[in-house]
């Protein structure tokens, strides 16, 4: 009896939220699939729901338990929502890594800054140019994106095409990179069977107008400064290259000496001019020459549009940054988006501009950002050029999902909502959801990884929220206490309503709890914890209203 072969995909991370790409091809016997990994990318954390965490990335526990079935791991483009997870999940993974030379100078800097080997990642070329890996043939088909070298993937397997978008915009002048190639995608679409299944970005699915070009931008920026007397201060995302050319271009054409500001900027500009990918980008002053620079002829480009603390943006808020400073009648430029969960760093910022006098220009419908997604027309217009079987969301909220769902259900094409942990078998005519895996969050607190369900993060959140309490009991051999119960406070009110200590009035209870307690109890260490825990919390409770976290110490000391 022949074994039934099947084509799966199984989103990890980036399917029900937007970051922390990770997706899984596998083909082959169930639950013998061979295994391509597409994207190793992270989230930010915030500190409302993951205080102390620097970075957030998809549980690959699931990939880990299959390590020998991965055959490759191939990286679209250089966004950190796609590479920066690399060097922290490739030890559990151990598979080659394929990119492009721009991202591939990007994945290598990340693998050599976890303390892993860089020649893992290899550098190839775009269509025609083709990597085998087991029963797959995969492409690197160029795409028009806000990052240079954006791709998407051709992946070839016996049971059909694949088409994986990533992240792409329909540009023809993207300033910088390859613009979108309509007749290429044509004829991909074209070849042999067609696309089985384009799995395709839905962050802009509500967006209902065609996109624009970031080409479109340097006019209305160099004619936004041109009317600005003080300094001029810009910001948008460091990977952002084109935008960074767009807006030295303008600062240039407005008469300006432009400086870059900001470590994460300077790098990507040296990565891409050392990929060939720029070559004529606008002279640059350094920071310690742009102080002697007239205010009114002198433009930054500053790192920061998402209000990160440490950026140069809110170092610039709260006042000198390398020698510079903003003054009234200055002018700060938000030439990006805000991303969903960043709206209160951004607001910070611009407030504390504000109180500077320092006049605020944001996106303003467009005109001095564009996308690098496509819009819902334009989503429309590649349903209709790749002409798939199948169409599977991927990149965007369960609301994009689904409506970028009915957008291909509209089109007669079988479409499905694959959220992150669901296995679709992509084999026949409709797609099918075979099976559940485990898809939670990995958690980089300083240098080590946790599990979102190891309980440290919440521990940290219950302690935010409610104090925390640490008792300390000393019992002599005779299991009698030596002394009364001692207790240390920590992020509570030191006194209740009535103006008496609170650290005393648990003493108090504790004593007298200690004192009464039967042989059962006071001879038994987790009793003790237990009754200790009820009585504190009760206490604080009562007098504070609150009911914190509580650790308790007991000590049992010989005597001689």
């Amino acid at each position: 009896m022949s074994v039934k072969e099947r084509l799966i995909y199984l989103p990890l991370g980036g399917a029900g939220e937007i970051g922390m790409n990770c997706y899984v091809y596998g083909y082959g016997p169930e639950g013998e699939e061979r295994l391509i990994v597409v994207d190793l990318g992270v989230t930010f954390p915030d500190m409302d729901t993951t205080p102390g965490v620097d970075l957030i990335m998809p549980d690959v526990s699931w990939l880990e338990a299959n390590a020998e079935r991965i055959e490759a791991i191939f990286i679209t483009h250089a966004h950190e929502d796609h590479v920066g997870a690399l060097g922290h999940l490739w030890p559990g993974l151990r598979a080659p890594v394929y990119a492009r030379p721009f991202t591939g100078a990007i994945a290598k800097m990340k693998m050599e800054e976890a303390g892993q080997p860089a020649d893992s990642v290899r550098i190839v070329g775009p269509h025609p140019a083709a990597t085998e890996a087991g029963p797959f043939r995969v492409q690197f088909l160029p795409v028009s994106h806000s990052i240079p070298e954006s791709a998407a993937l051709v992946i070839d397997t016996p049971a059909g095409r694949i088409v994986h978008t990533a992240d792409f915009k329909l540009d023809g002048s993207p300033v910088v990179g390859e613009p979108f190639d309509p007749e290429l995608w044509h004829a991909i679409a074209r070849e042999g069977d067609g696309v089985r299944a384009l799995v395709c970005d839905s962050t802009n699915v509500f967006s209902p107008q065609p996109g624009r070009s970031e080409a479109g931008l340097v006019g209305p920026i160099t004619e936004l400064l041109k009317g600005q007397e003080g300094m001029v201060v810009a910001t948008t995302f460091a990977s952002n290259i084109a935008r960074l050319k767009t807006l030295a271009e303008a600062g240039r054409d407005a008469g300006r000496s432009v400086c870059l500001l900001g470590r994460a900027m300077k790098r990507m500009l040296t990565a891409a001019v050392e990929a060939g990918i720029v070559s004529d980008f606008p002279s640059l002053v350094q920071p310690e020459e742009a102080a002697d620079v007239p205010r009114g002829n002198l433009m930054l480009i500053v790192t920061g549009s998402q209000g990160e603390r440490r950026a140069a943006s809110a170092q610039l808020s709260r006042g000198k940054y390398l020698g510079l400073e903003m003054k009234a009648g200055d002018l700060f430029l938000f030439s990006s988006k805000t991303i969903p969960g960043n709206e209160r760093g951004v607001i910070r910022v611009m407030n504390a501009f504000s109180e500077m006098g320092v006049d605020i220009v944001d996106d303003r419908g467009g005109l001095y950002h564009v996308s690098g997604h496509a819009n819902r027309p334009d989503l429309e217009a590649v349903h209709d050029l790749m002409r798939p079987k199948i169409l599977i969301p991927m990149h965007g909220e369960h609301r994009h999902l689904r409506e970028h769902v009915k957008l291909g259900l509209a089109k007669g094409i079988a479409s499905e909502i694959a959220t992150n942990g669901m296995m679709l078998d992509i084999t026949g005519d409709e797609p099918a959801v075979v099976e559940y895996v485990e898809a939670g969050r990995t958690y980089l607190d300083g240098s080590t990884l946790l599990g979102a369900m190891d309980g440290v993060v919440r521990d940290r959140i219950r302690m935010a929220l409610n104090g925390h309490v640490l008792v300390t009991i000393l019992l002599d051999e005779d299991d009698q206490p030596l002394g009364d119960a001692w207790v240390d406070l920590k992020g509570l009110a030191e006194t209740t309503r009535s103006g008496a200590s609170l650290a005393d009035e648990i003493e108090s209870e504790l004593t007298e709890f200690l004192e009464n307690a039967g042989p059962k109890v006071i001879t038994n260490d987790d009793k003790i914890e237990e009754a200790v825990k009820r009585i504190v919390r009760q206490v604080t409770m009562e007098e504070i209203g609150k009911k914190p976290e509580v650790t308790v110490v007991v000590s049992r000391l010989a005597v001689e």
